[in-house]
């Protein structure tokens, strides 16, 4: 399976949706949305992941190394989890949290909640 990933704005915004599998081959496609949108001078950024179907240890680095970039420039990045999907939950949000870094990011149920126009503004808990 491929990665696909698609842009968009949310008022101030910039919303990367992520579908398909991070993996080696693929993570450096998201890695480069995430520069170009910094490089364009955006500091808040979501990452849309309720659609990623498989993440291995390259694609989390590629969230970790996000997440890095974001707090280098005073920039804020938010990662979309849902707690509920296709199997139990975001797959993601399973690995993140096997792997005890999830607490590192951000995370809310959807796109609304992510950019505070939800009834839930606030982020999921860990």
């Amino acid at each position: 399976m491929s990665l696909k990933v698609l842009e968009e704005e949310r008022g101030e915004w910039a919303v990367l949706r992520v579908s398909g599998e991070m993996d080696l081959v693929t993570s450096p496609a998201v890695r480069q949305h995430v520069h170009d949108a910094v490089a364009d001078g955006r500091r808040s950024l979501v990452l849309d992941l309720s659609d990623v179907l498989f993440c291995d240890s390259s694609g989390v680095g590629v969230l970790i190394a996000s997440r890095r970039l974001m707090r280098s420039c005073a920039g804020s990045l938010r990662l979309i989890l849902p707690a509920q999907g296709a199997v139990d939950g975001s797959h993601v949000n399973r690995v993140l949290a096997a792997l005890g870094v999830r607490r590192l990011f951000d995370c809310y149920p959807d796109l609304d909640a992510a950019t505070g126009r939800g009834a839930t503004a606030g982020p999921l808990s860990a």
